[in-house]
């Protein structure tokens, strides 16, 4: 059984493999479907009614947030201490001025104000009360860790059938065993062709998140595409594209993120401290594979 719905400006696939009936399985791929409508509730930059943008206004004040928030926020912060800040997920005001800030379904455009000088170290979390305050003006955004947590939660609801994968836009968990009893078998796409497969792995229970400068560029500027430097406001393009296996789908989609951002060397090596695997491609094609692939 497969279906599929539109969320964060994907197109989300659900596939199951299971012996049970067709009405417990539609409602286990519905609670699934719902755990992506509340994560772009709650994460997304291009509402201004989403529990991120209104948080992003009110500075300099205590606010409770709802574990929707919460979860991936700190996920993205950790990250952003692991990599000295190349992942930041201020980077939001950037990736406005750079045309990224339309919404997929309206079309509106927002524009914030933000402090030049903001940074990851402005967000302060509070772990017992769960809250969030800012010390400056910022756009917080989390392209690199929401999808995949969302990707994370869904898999949580079907974990009861004996296969499915999340497929969102590329990004997916792949849980159990495929219709044949054995682990999934899932392409990389081609950077410049994308009808042709350029890598293909095997994987259960496990996710795979890509990114690429392939796919979203600025309409505003030349060079520059959705994965920017935090410090420079540039796209780096060393990499054309960085998939990570790992664990679970928030992993894989910052680490995929993180380790574009850190260039041929570091983001390598990144992968390899992590003990995670990667596939990571050059501008001129030339293929990486990092752990056993």
């Amino acid at each position: 059984m497969e279906k599929t719905k539109l969320f964060m400006d994907t197109v989300v696939s659900i596939q199951v493999v299971t012996r049970k009936s067709k009405n417990e399985s539609e409602a286990a791929i519905d609670r699934a479907f719902e755990a992506f409508r509340k994560v772009e509730h709650a994460c997304s930059r291009f509402s201004l009614d989403s529990e991120l943008m209104e948080a992003c206004g009110q500075i300099q004040t205590t606010i409770p947030v709802s574990p929707f928030l919460f979860e991936p926020l700190k996920f993205a912060l950790e990250v952003a201490k692991w990599t000295n800040g190349i992942f930041d997920p201020t980077v939001g005001k950037a990736m406005e001025d750079h045309g990224f800030n339309q919404h997929y379904l309206t079309g509106k455009a927002i524009q914030s104000s933000s402090s030049i000088s903001a940074t990851y170290q402005d967000i302060v979390l509070n772990e017992q009360e769960r809250t969030l305050f800012l010390q400056k003006p910022l756009v917080i955004d989390l392209g690199g860790v929401a999808k995949g947590f969302a990707i994370d939660l869904a898999a949580h609801e079907l974990r009861e059938f004996e296969g499915f994968v999340v497929n969102a836009g590329g990004d997916l968990y792949a849980g159990g065993v495929d219709e044949k009893g054995g682990k999934w078998s899932i392409g990389i796409q081609h950077p410049e062709h994308k009808e042709q497969i350029i890598q293909t792995v095997e994987i259960s229970n496990e996710a795979v998140c890509t990114s690429g400068s392939y796919e979203r560029k600025s309409a505003l500027k030349n060079g520059v595409h959705h994965i920017i430097d935090p410090r420079s406001k540039q796209s780096p393009n060393e990499w054309i594209s960085c998939s990570v296996i790992a664990p679970y789908a928030m992993m894989a989609d910052a680490f995929s993120t993180a380790s574009f951002l850190l260039g041929l060397d570091r983001g390598r090596t990144i992968i390899e401290q992590l003990d995670l695997r990667g596939i990571l491609i050059t501008s001129d094609l030339q293929i990486y594979r990092v752990g056993s692939i």
